[in-house]
C-alpha cells in the first residue's frame, strides 16, 4: 500500500489513524516479534515525544551477549546491517563535547530500553513543539534508550532539511539533506555513548519500508511498518479512505 498524504487531511483524522497504528505494531510486537523477555506497552511520555509512544520494557537483567542464542528474534548488527540508504556514526569524542547528563524518571519500574514514536503535525508546527521533540528525544539516547522515530510529514517552515536533520545536528556538524522527491523520513537510531543512525528517505506513493528497532547496541528486531500501516488503514472510515486515495493519486 502506498504512503498516504496526510496532509491533505486535518490533525484529528491523522491522530485517530496514528492510534490505531501504533497499537498494531504493539500487537505485531507483543505476538511473537520480540525476543523471551521484551514486551511493548502503548503509553505517554511527557516532554516532546508523544504523547502517545510506544515503549518496549525488559522486565529482568539481559544474558551477557556471548552467551545470547542465534534464534533469540533478534538480528546481530554486525553480521546483518539493516537495509537503509543512510548511516551515521557520532564518534566518542565528538558526542562527549556536546552531552550533558540528564536523569530520565519513568512511571514503570520495569526497565525500557526501546521507543518507538510516529511524528505527529503538533511536533512541527510550532517552534516550541519541535524544540521539545528533539530535547525529549536527545534525553531518550543519552540515557540509553534506543529510539525508532517514523515522521510521513514533509520538512516545514521550522525544519527545512527534517526532523531528523535538527536531531543528529545535536551530535554533529554534517548534517543530512533531505532527497529531492523524498521528503518522509524513517529512522531508528542506537543510544549509548557512540550513537548512530539508520536513516531510508520515502516519498508519499512509496509502500513504507521495514525498519530497525535497536534492543541494544548490537542488535535489533526489524518492524513491518508496512504491514501494520495496512492493518490499521483498514480501520479508516470510508470517507476519508476516498479522499485520502484520491490526493495520493493526484
Amino acid at each position: 500500500m502506498p504512503i498516504h498524504d496526510w496532509t491533505r487531511v486535518d490533525a484529528g483524522i491523522w491522530h485517530d489513524f496514528h492510534q490505531t497504528w501504533m497499537i498494531e505494531i504493539k500487537r505485531t510486537l507483543n505476538r511473537g516479534l520480540l525476543p523471551e523477555g521484551y514486551y511493548a506497552l502503548a503509553e505517554q511520555i511527557i516532554g516532546g515525544l508523544g504523547p502517545d509512544v510506544l515503549t518496549l520494557a525488559e522486565p529482568v537483567p539481559e544474558p551477557p551477549r556471548s552467551s545470547e542464542p542465534a534464534h533469540a528474534g533478534r538480528v546481530a548488527l554486525a553480521a546483518t546491517p539493516p537495509r537503509v540508504e543512510h548511516r551515521r556514526r557520532i564518534e566518542a569524542d565528538a558526542y562527549a563535547a556536546r552531552a550533558n547528563v540528564v536523569a530520565i524518571r519513568h512511571r514503570s519500574d520495569h526497565r525500557v530500553v526501546a521507543v518507538v514514536e510516529i511524528v505527529s503535525p503538533g511536533n512541527k508546527t510550532s517552534r516550541h513543539g519541535i524544540r521539545s521533540f528533539i530535547d525529549k528525544a536527545m534525553e531518550l539516547l543519552r540515557a540509553g534508550i534506543h529510539l525508532l522515530i517514523v515522521d510521513l510529514f514533509p520538512p516545514g517552515r521550522r525544519d527545512p532539511q527534517g526532523l531528523h536533520n535538527r536531531l543528529w545536528a545535536e551530535f554533529e556538524d554534517h548534517p543530512y539533506d533531505v532527497p529531492e522527491g523524498r521528503p518522509l523520513t524513517l529512522a531508528g537510531y542506537v543510544a549509548g555513548a557512540c550513537p548512530e543512525a539508520f536513516v531510508q528517505p520515502m516519498a508519499v506513493g512509496q509502500p513504507l519500508a521495514e525498519m530497525p528497532l535497536f534492543l541494544s547496541d548490537e542488535r535489533y528486531i526489524t518492524v513491518p511498518l508496512e504491514a501494520t500501516y495496512l492493518a490499521a488503514w483498514g480501520d479508516v472510515p470510508a470517507f476519508w479512505q476516498r479522499v485520502l486515495a484520491a490526493t495520493t493519486a493526484n
